[in-house]
């Protein structure tokens, strides 16, 4: 049977993982809600089905899927691929050798700076972060469904890093004392879902990040540093005009261990830190 990918939500990380995966010979299906963007999937040789098809256009893809990634942010109810397909999924689980469902270590809560790893207790505050919560525990509730849990930290890469506000002038090291945030490099994520794949372990939860926490104002400093332009001024958390959304990710503070995806699958991360990670991207940006 020939691998074949279905993807709810094709976003950032999951055309990263397209790309991989297209190189080692799967065919992928992906959703969307953008016409555009499905024009775009299918010149990239993947099936697409804008979110608004009949649901028998997904009924088909799940028939011939072995594995499925879930993509797609949820709401305060929770999924919204569980609520619309979850019988559908319930019943092509017996076929299915993997699934994936991309999750946020912002499940775990706020730990005042302290290290939370796999085994720690699911206990968020935000909005976000309960919706997450919600999310993983109405995918385990299909019990033949071969679940794996990946909690990402945030997510940086091509098109996506520092640089652009720091060259604007825009950017701010924003200081809010003994502050740690978790990170990973969007290839470090490809690397981890595609070992995955390739030996499943259904039934666990694992940490996606980089080795390396730290406090935002030092990963901003340190791109105005690779790029020689002045260090962007300091403002105080507490002066910091920020938008809900921003706020909120400052509302919890932990260090984020990565040691179980690392062992179980045998990765060395290529990005261990954002100074590696951010030191590609501009050498990468140099040679395009």
């Amino acid at each position: 049977m020939k691998r074949h990918l279905l993807i709810f939500g094709y976003g950032y990380t999951a055309r990263a993982l397209s790309t991989h995966l297209l190189s080692k010979g799967w065919s992928i299906t992906g959703t969307t809600r953008s016409a555009e963007k499905a024009d775009t999937m299918q010149k990239a040789g993947i099936e697409p089905i804008l979110w608004t098809d009949p649901d028998e256009r997904v009924q088909s893809a799940l028939s011939r899927a072995t594995a499925i990634l879930f993509s797609i942010g949820p709401d305060q109810t929770g999924d919204p691929v569980f609520k619309r397909f979850q019988d559908d999924i319930a019943r092509s689980a017996n076929h299915l050798t993997w699934a994936g469902y991309l999750s946020t270590t912002g499940v775990y809560g706020n730990f005042d700076g302290a290290w939370v790893d796999e085994t720690t207790p699911l206990t968020p505050t935000t909005q976000r972060g309960l919706a997450r919560k919600l999310a993983e525990e109405q995918w385990q509730s299909i019990s033949d469904l071969p679940l794996h849990i990946f909690r990402l930290a945030g997510i940086y890469g091509p098109t996506r890093g520092p640089f652009s506000k720091v060259r604007s002038g825009q950017a701010r090291r924003i200081i809010k004392e003994g502050q740690y945030f978790s990170r990973i490099h969007v290839e470090d994520i490809t690397t981890i879902l595609a070992a995955s794949l390739e030996n499943p372990n259904r039934g666990n939860a694992y940490n996606l990040c980089d080795d390396d926490p730290a406090p935002p104002q030092d990963v901003i400093g340190y791109a105005a540093e690779l790029l020689d332009l002045p260090l962007p001024p300091i403002v105080r958390f507490e002066d910091a005009e920020l938008s809900p959304m921003a706020r909120s990710f400052y509302a919890e503070n932990k260090r984020v261990s990565n040691k179980k995806a690392k062992q179980e699958f045998g990765i060395t991360l290529k990005y261990p830190s954002y100074r590696q990670g951010l030191q590609a991207l501009l050498e990468a940006e140099g040679s395009s």
